[in-house]
């Protein structure tokens, strides 16, 4: 029998803390998004620096962090965003594995490079599986800590960790400019080739709009002779979406299931952390390939 223990209470939950894992997945014919964390690569290196399952369930904080009493002993890795994360007044150290005994506070503060963090412990956060994952989906209120943001007071567990042999990375470093390659979309007929030109010539700006469920760009207006309008099909994670208004939406984890505007590329999988960590007031520009 596996036995979790109590690690952390939130002292303050900053901005948006969520507890999230790779996703669920296997249910978005049934309506259900997938939800989990929004930048895979962060996520993928912290539980690679721990030794844990490929699937173990982190804390993503955005913008700003959380600050947490520990409450038993245990090993940490930090990814993505700098948030100046501090232990017991000393700065803690990013992309390395370092130990927390009961009593020490870890506090993140404002980001300072990227835009979400992550936070993994030892053997995985410990919240109840449902539909097959452990991350929060706020829309619906379910997974994660009681299907919601974290708030002060709540108490998180942990799986047992198994140890693992001392790992470190280098630190990400995110920029304030980023180029995303694309695939052209399902809906391609319907944009002409002088919008495509368009959309590839643009610098786009990240709105401050932009949430889980997608990130929103200003800019060049992609205006179609007929309309954006389509019956509603399947929705990726990195749709680019063109609504009515004309601008640009590339849709993230908690993307709705299936979307009635045409999408113009699919941003690869590859370039999607960049968009993850991307502040509002980020330039983006696109730049469009073949799936060879």
């Amino acid at each position: 029998m596996t036995v979790a223990r109590k690690f952390c209470r939130v002292i303050q939950p900053g901005a948006l803390s969520t507890v999230q894992d790779k996703g669920r997945f296997g249910y978005q014919r049934f309506g259900m998004s997938p939800s989990g964390v929004v930048d895979r690569a962060a996520y993928r290196e912290a539980n690679w620096l721990l030794s844990n399952p490929g699937e173990a369930a982190v804390l993503e904080m955005t913008i700003t962090g959380a600050k947490l009493e520990i409450l038993s002993a245990g090993r940490c890795a930090i990814t993505g965003a700098d948030m100046g994360a501090i232990l017991n007044g000393a700065p803690a150290p990013r992309s390395k594995v370092f130990a927390v005994s009961a009593g020490d506070v870890l506090q993140f503060g404002m980001v300072k490079n990227g835009l979400r963090t992550y936070l993994a412990v030892g053997g995985g956060f410990d919240v109840p599986l449902v539909m097959g994952s452990r991350s929060t989906n706020l829309k619906c209120g379910i997974g994660g800590f009681l299907g919601r943001a974290l708030k002060a007071g709540d108490e998180l567990a942990a799986l047992p960790d198994n140890g693992g042999e001392a790992r470190e990375l280098p630190p990400q470093v995110y920029q304030r400019e980023i180029v995303l390659r694309y695939v052209a979309g399902p809906q391609q007929d319907m944009f002409p080739t002088e919008v495509y030109a368009a959309f590839n010539a643009a610098e786009y700006v990240v709105s401050p709009q932009s949430d889980r469920m997608g990130c929103r760009l200003d800019g060049c207006n992609l205006q179609t002779p007929g309309g954006t309008d389509i019956v509603s099909d399947g929705i990726a994670f990195g749709s680019i979406q063109v609504a009515n208004s004309g601008q640009p939406i590339v849709l993230l984890a908690d993307r709705q299931t299936t979307g009635g505007y045409a999408k113009i590329g699919t941003v690869i999988s590859k370039d999607l952390p960049l968009l993850a960590q991307a502040l509002p007031g980020t330039k983006v520009k696109f730049l469009l390939v073949k799936v060879e």
